[in-house]
């Protein structure tokens, strides 16, 4: 089980995405360059699209489509605060055969090697369900409330958070591959976010589960600084999935060839 040939789920793509990309050694225009070629960038911004046309073919009112989209705005930070901190970081996914396989694919990968661009992204099988139930039911609520049930008001504020979410996922998935890239923000906002998402990443887990805002985690204190936590985590890079715990439940370990251990650089890419 101390295997250092881990695999990662992915595969294979047509031309660009033949290759492995790592942002430790990618210059932000070759970012930039991948980002916009990325499947589900592309289907983001498909569907965000297809969004607004069905906005255009079921209009709410002004103000309903406005308060449609604060509200997908306002309340995508929590949701994703909550799915980052209780599902991708549960440990009861990989007690499960059903449940180990999109584990392993969602975030487990992520952290094993948290600069390989293709695991950094989220499977659509995942992504689009989740922002769909988190962002569409907000806006029809709110159009309901002003046209009643199933109203054009109520589809068209529907459709309204659907876009904002997409969009929303969009620049999230951005700021996530700039917060993994070999490239210090000049701005100050942006560089103080890579540096708590680091912390994250190679020091403690177990915090700062933000990606563009750590608001939620100063509200449930899970925000943190590195000097207050001197000691690293033992499991920064495996979630708690230890070579221990792989022994009684291998699932993840069978799908990865093992369960690596220590840092990421540090490991024979074989």
């Amino acid at each position: 089980m101390g295997r250092t040939d881990v695999k990662t789920a992915q595969t294979l793509r047509p031309s660009f995405w033949r290759r492995e990309h790592h942002l430790d050694k990618m210059t932000l225009r070759e970012l930039v360059i991948a980002y916009f070629q990325y499947p589900a960038i592309i289907a983001y911004l498909t569907l965000a699209i297809a969004s607004v046309a069905g906005w255009v073919w079921r209009p709410a009112p002004l103000a309903v489509t406005l308060a449609s989209v604060a509200a997908a705005s306002l309340a995508y930070p929590l949701f994703w605060y909550l799915i980052h901190r209780y599902v991708l970081h549960s440990r009861w996914m990989w007690r499960h055969k059903w449940a180990a396989r999109t584990w392993k694919r969602i975030h487990y990968d992520h952290h094993q090697d948290p600069n390989h661009l293709e695991v950094l992204f989220g499977a659509l099988h995942t992504t689009l369900p989740t922002i769909a139930l988190g962002v569409f039911p907000l806006g029809f609520a709110i159009g309901s409330l002003w046209g009643g049930w199933a109203s054009q008001a109520a589809w068209g504020g529907g459709f309204a958070a659907l876009a904002t979410g997409l969009v929303t996922t969009c620049v999230y998935e951005f700021v996530h591959c700039v917060q993994h890239l070999a490239y210090k923000p000049k701005n100050k906002r942006l560089a103080e976010m890579k540096r708590r998402h680091m912390a994250h990443h190679f020091h403690d887990e177990n915090g700062n589960y933000g990606i563009t805002t750590f608001f939620w985690d100063k509200v449930f204190n899970t925000w943190y600084d590195r000097p207050e936590r001197p000691e690293k985590s033992p499991t920064v890079f495996n979630l708690g999935y230890t070579p221990e715990v792989a022994r009684e439940y291998p699932y993840v370990a069978e799908l990865s060839g093992g369960v690596a251990t220590g840092h990421p650089r540090q490991r024979d890419r074989g």
